[in-house]
């Protein structure tokens, strides 16, 4: 008698469960041990401590609303110069602005795949009423509406390109008018150069700097994520088939995943982070901020990064400030991509930061801030240090 086609979906969709779950028995296994030492409800009360005690992801700016090219509605926020409400201000940004006044220069901030805005916390804390800056999500992430296009029996996949056009009708409605400096991680990355691509007249007039954090600029079907590359390349067949099986069954998943959270976050912690000793209460925003994400929003974007290839577009960012920089040890966007992103454009600054994982704006905050605090200077959205014996503001 032959098999139902629904039973074999189902049936495929638990060979694709058994070869991830295989590849991810690395993460499992100290799952596992920490299971056998600590209970359950014990685990569950920590992690409603680190969510109600963690102040990561609680700054709000002026809220917006743009309108892409295909109906759906992205949310982003502004935070004005002289916004920062009494934050305290680092030593080097202090060094770095002095009491002159910054140029009318917006920082735009793209983040990446299953995050939010809410990924750049410690950037924007830093940068907070010093600069003016613009934080959106993207389509069907965070607070913004899920892709037109994405949604009913037409759903189409999300392509790299519309993130591109996304990202243009955020500046359109945020940042009719003035320079810019754009900044993207991961996903948020691949969203800049596709606006570079598709918008090279505007990247001439208006676009004085760029940042890439822990991207790619193609060939991402090649990655590992640092694991055995016969099981690797097993999973990535029958992947896209299973996600979009699982995308459709949406309720049954989430409950799926709220009984494997242990794992889940196991899971989030070894893709995300490199350092041993990162923040409780990071690892556990992190993992907030994943979680949050629908599987069919997973689903929906996953196959674009195998198509992703935007290397052709980089040479035109060549008489722009631009950095490029990655935690050494990022499994899911390799620091060798940011190489080969830095190899296209040799004036740029490389910056590989040690013991960083993929999060590495997270995990090491300094060190991205520094980093982007000299990407302003040297785009002008800040002035110069002034030089030895003089005071900030002298000429």
């Amino acid at each position: 008698m032959g098999e139902s086609s629904s039973g074999g979906t189902w049936r495929r969709a638990g060979f694709a469960g058994a070869a991830i779950g295989v590849l991810a028995a690395g993460a499992a296994a100290g799952v596992a041990v920490e299971r056998l030492t600590v209970g359950r409800s014990v685990r569950r009360k920590a992690r409603l401590a680190l969510d109600s005690a963690g102040p990561y992801g609680g700054l709000r700016g002026t809220p917006g609303r743009a309108l892409a090219d295909d109906g759906t509605v992205l949310y982003y926020e502004v935070d004005e110069v002289g916004d920062g409400h009494g934050a305290e201000v680092p030593a080097r940004l202090r060094r770095l602005f002095g009491r002159r006044e910054p140029a009318p220069v917006t920082v735009v901030f793209s983040h990446g795949y299953c995050l939010n805005q809410d990924s750049w916390h410690f950037q924007r804390a830093a940068l907070r009423g010093l600069v003016r800056t613009v934080h959106w999500d993207q389509r069907s992430h965070g607070r913004s509406g899920q892709g037109v296009t994405q949604a009913g029996l037409d759903a189409v996949p999300v392509s790299i390109d519309q993130l591109g056009r996304d990202l243009r009708a955020v500046v359109d409605a945020a940042v009719p008018e003035g320079p810019l400096v754009l900044v993207g991680h991961s996903m948020g990355g691949m969203t800049v150069m596709a606006f570079a691509e598709q918008y090279p007249e505007l990247m001439r007039e208006r676009v004085a700097g760029v940042a890439f954090v822990g991207t790619s600029a193609g060939k991402l079907h090649e990655v590992t994520y640092g694991l055995p590359v016969l099981g690797v390349n097993a999973v990535r067949r029958i992947l896209p088939g299973v996600l979009r099986t699982l995308g459709a069954q949406a309720e049954l998943v989430e409950r799926g995943r709220r009984a494997t959270a242990d794992l889940f976050a196991g899971l989030v912690k070894k893709y995300s982070f490199a350092s041993k000793d990162v923040d409780p209460a990071v690892a556990r925003f992190a993992e907030r901020m994943i979680e949050s994400t629908p599987i069919d929003v997973v689903a929906a974007f996953y196959p674009a990064f195998a198509e992703h290839d935007k290397s052709a577009s980089l040479p035109a960012l060549r008489d722009l400030p631009v950095l490029a920089l990655a935690g050494d040890r990022d499994l899911v966007t390799p620091s060798s991509h940011t190489e080969a992103i830095a190899a296209l454009l040799p004036d740029a600054e490389l910056v590989i930061v040690p013991d960083g994982g993929h999060l590495v704006m997270l995990e090491h905050p300094e060190a991205v801030t520094d980093r982007l605090a000299d990407l302003l200077v040297r785009a002008g959205a800040v002035p110069r240090p002034a030089a030895a014996g003089t005071e900030p503001g002298e000429s």
